[in-house]
């Protein structure tokens, strides 16, 4: 598979390369010939490792682990010791399955303390004159100089476009003379304080935190091609307690969310409506359920198990089937809310993209397509090379983006590579 890593950065297009051997990237890895590129999801219900190698300008996959995830309650983090271990057992497993010792990686964050809004920064010449790259990065700067209220921690700026003289919708306006310049960029924010517990967390499994990115964000990076972001794209990053969404248009970032409904809603709902225990719940979520009525057999009867010493309880597929639809049109209400206030409502010729666990669930893709009003699909990593197909599903998109958001980093800290500028740091 061809890495997108070279055509992201680089901007060109090479034919697909024949993936090194496993073995010969370990090896180059522990000699210091080839960068390590991992990400890291600490999800609410799992959480995930990555392990690649950035070989030249191509990743590689190496070998992943994951663990169950521990210590959260709801969406907030209430035992960061329990998430450490989580961390460090999710990291060990990684390790063995690649072969090489991890020691950083890229983090992602996520629930319902993430926020994000459009900001402007006004660059003011004093004279006309030519814009050069520099103009751009201190307009994105001044943009970014954002006020944050008690408890905010400024997670991710990314550029949407510039204003030149009152003339708005410039992407790149270098060489133009003008007097004044204005950037809009879409902030993200996260709380100062939940930020902080996580990455200390995962410090204390002696990982380093070389970045933190807003999940829906890195999924969409490797989920997500640029020719179809330019052309207008959702994504809902459906994980257990809450739904990330980012929207994007003409290859910026419009609007980033986030939904109080997650896939534990549809299980919680499942197990309080049939009723049943909770890990019962989940096994029928799986097994028999679908988020939309009419495709599968409804009449069929599945059988609820009872409490010790009682016979199990036959309900129809129809009553489960039900109470999941009922969710999935509250959720994409929800993340349809968003695309109308984004203005994309009409504009995303490349549809809904769903990733996470809870995009897992049968029927949701056809859930979401009867409420947005518009094709859906689920997200698969695309872009490493040697992906195995066992973790090819919606629920390792996120951890596959941060690895590739790792991977970046460290192609751009190459020596002797030209530090790129600001604008291609952030919009590619």
């Amino acid at each position: 598979m061809l890495s997108r890593l070279h055509a992201l950065v680089t901007g060109e297009r090479r034919a697909p390369r024949k993936a090194a051997a496993a073995e010969l990237l370990r090896e180059r890895w522990l000699a210091g010939k080839a960068r390590p590129a991992v990400g890291l999801d600490v999800g609410r219900s799992r959480v995930r490792c990555a392990v690649c190698v950035l070989d030249g300008e191509y990743m590689c996959f190496l070998g992943c682990g994951d663990a169950e995830s521990k210590g959260w309650s709801r969406s907030r983090i209430h035992d960061p010791a329990a998430i450490t271990e989580s961390v460090r057992a999710a990291i060990q497993d990684a390790e063995r399955a690649a072969g090489v010792p991890v020691s950083a990686a890229v983090v992602g964050v996520g629930g319902l303390a993430v926020e994000g809004q459009n900001m402007r920064g006004v660059y003011e010449f004093g004279r006309p004159r030519e814009v050069v790259a520099e103009d751009l990065s201190y307009a994105v700067e001044l943009a970014s100089r954002v006020r944050l209220e008690e408890d905010r921690y400024l997670l991710q700026v990314l550029p949407q476009d510039f204003t030149i003289d009152g003339r708005a919708g410039f992407r790149n306006p270098c060489g133009a003379a003008i007097s004044r310049l204005e950037a809009n960029v879409h902030v993200v924010t996260t709380s100062l304080r939940e930020h902080e517990a996580l990455v200390h967390a995962v410090q204390q499994a002696h990982i380093e935190v070389q970045d933190t990115v807003f999940e829906p964000i890195a999924a969409a990076y490797a989920a997500i091609l640029p020719e179809e972001r330019e052309r207008g794209v959702a994504l809902a990053d459906i994980g257990a307690h809450s739904t990330g969404v980012a929207i994007y248009d003409g290859d910026a970032l419009v609007r980033a969310a986030s939904i109080p409904i997650g896939g534990d809603h549809f299980t919680r709902d499942v197990a309080q409506c049939l009723p049943a225990l909770y890990d019962d719940a989940r096994q029928l979520k799986e097994e028999f359920g679908c988020a939309l009525l009419g495709l599968t057999g409804d009449s069929i009867l599945i059988h609820v198990p009872s409490p010790e010493g009682r016979p199990p309880r036959a309900v129809s597929r129809r009553f489960l089937n039900e109470i999941l639809d009922a969710r999935a049109q509250e959720l994409f209400h929800f993340v349809r809310q968003e695309i109308v206030a984004s203005g994309m409502d009409r504009d995303l010729l490349e549809g809904v993209v769903l990733t996470g666990g809870g995009a897992i669930l049968s029927g949701i893709c056809d859930a979401a397509d009867k409420v947005l009003d518009c094709q859906t699909r689920n997200g698969l990593p695309v872009g490493i090379e040697g992906w195995p197909e066992e973790i090819d599903d919606p629920a390792w998109a996120t951890v596959a983006g941060l690895a590739m958001w790792s991977g970046r980093l460290k192609y751009r800290q190459s020596p002797g590579r030209k530090a790129p500028d600001l604008l291609k740091l952030i919009l590619r």
